[in-house]
Order: C-alpha cells, then structure tokens, then sequence
C-alpha cells in the first residue's frame, strides 16, 4: 500500500526516553498519499498502533510538521 500510493524510505525512529515515535517518509504527491487514509490495511494500522502513538479521535497519528534546518545529499 505505502508504494502503491507513492510513499518510499519509510522509518520509524523511538525516542526510549521520552516514548516519542518519529515518522519519515518520502512522498511523490501529497494528494495521492492523501487517500492511502482510507484504505483497509491503513486504518487497520493506525487501529494498532494507537495504544503506543498520540492520535486523532480516529485513531490517526497526530502530525506536526518540522521545519528544515539542514540538508546534504
């Protein structure tokens, strides 16, 4: 599913001690990454990790964007 709908270099990163989750993943277009939200397989996720991640009242991760500091290819 995260290919089908465009997303690629995918991580999951904890934080130990804070118990903090970190998400990346690359994303060729915002809109069609947009609808993987509904499919099956990604609400079964987000039913999954809900116990372990701050979320939406619909189980969904809750966000925050990050502001660039610094990149190198």
């Amino acid at each position: 599913m995260i290919h089908e709908y465009g997303g690629k270099n995918y991580s999951i990163f904890l934080d130990k001690e804070t118990h903090t989750l970190f998400g990346y993943i690359e994303i060729d277009d915002p809109k069609r990454w947009a609808q993987s939200a509904d499919t099956a397989i990604n609400r079964k996720w987000w039913d999954y990790m809900a116990d372990i991640m701050e979320t939406n009242p619909d189980n969904s991760p809750v966000q925050t964007d990050l502001d660039l500091v610094f990149h190198l290819d």
